[in-house]
């Protein structure tokens, strides 16, 4: 029986190694739709379509629950996914969520009218799609009020990171952060809004400095996962787990074993 964890490429990853770690008694099944990444310089339209198709193929692979591993999926196609209407015992759940808990401190379930919080000055680091998007903010604006957000779109990290090349994502990381600090010279928390970017995340938290709060999605997301698991137990699916992608299987494997330092064999989906 497989959970379904979703992205356009191998950001997801992270997710997944997060999830393994929390739920290793759970069955995953890792799609990346690989040749058509990144998704984050792609318009809303396109990402919503790319995101059914791929959530459609899940669900035949036997997954009852896929999680939009994808931030920007995540942004464009969740939400309208799940006010269109998903076939009968289907679930779709977001990346955001988790975040958002763990930054406002609320529970999950937690549906008190928003409220002020702690932090009041948060960066935002994720795709150009995401940031256009506003979806972190309007989720946001549901939980917390007086929150200043500053988004920074972080055009080529995951282009560089998916090649392969962490010397340019460095560089990219560093000039994205110098960027963010001239608009909001002293964030109090900084949300890593896409997974490829946890693979940098000491990159941020050194050039953003010691007294930021950098909040990463992997483990928040496991947590969440897990929390949603015990209490839905039925969601577990009837397919086996596996890595599919819909690019070439030797690259995307080569790749794969590369981020999480082990062995991973993709099919094609």
């Amino acid at each position: 029986m497989a959970v379904g964890i979703f992205d356009s490429g191998l950001g997801g990853l992270t997710v997944l190694n997060a999830a393994q770690q929390r739920l290793p008694e759970v069955d995953f099944l890792y799609y990346g739709d690989n040749a058509r990444a990144p998704y984050g310089v792609r318009d809303a339209e396109d990402v919503y379509q790319l995101t059914k198709a791929a959530v459609a193929d899940m669900w035949d692979k036997g997954c009852d629950l896929v999680i939009l591993a994808c931030n920007t999926a995540s942004a464009a196609a969740l939400r309208r996914m799940q006010e269109g209407g998903l076939p009968q015992g289907k679930r779709v759940l977001g990346v955001f969520v988790p975040l958002i808990e763990a930054l406002t401190e609320r529970q999950w379930g937690d549906n008190s009218p928003p409220r002020e919080v702690a932090v009041q000055h948060v960066a935002l680091f994720a795709t150009p799609a995401t940031v256009a998007s506003r979806a972190f903010q309007r989720e946001l604006a549901f939980r917390a009020i007086g929150v200043d957000v500053e988004a920074q779109a972080c055009g080529g990290v995951v282009d560089a990171i998916e090649e392969g090349d962490m010397i340019l994502a460095e560089a990219l990381v560093r000039s994205h952060v110098d960027a963010l600090k001239r608009k909001m010279p002293h964030p109090e928390a900084a949300i890593l809004g896409c997974t490829h970017y946890p693979l940098m995340e000491q990159t941020f938290q050194d050039a953003l400095g010691p007294e930021v709060k950098v909040f990463s999605q992997g483990r928040l997301v496991a947590d969440s996962l897990a929390d949603y698991l015990q209490r839905h137990p039925g969601m577990y699916g009837n397919g086996a787990g596996g890595f599919f992608t819909t690019g070439n299987p030797g690259r995307v494997s080569d790749r794969a074993t590369q981020f999480l330092r082990r062995e991973i064999t993709f099919q094609a989906a």
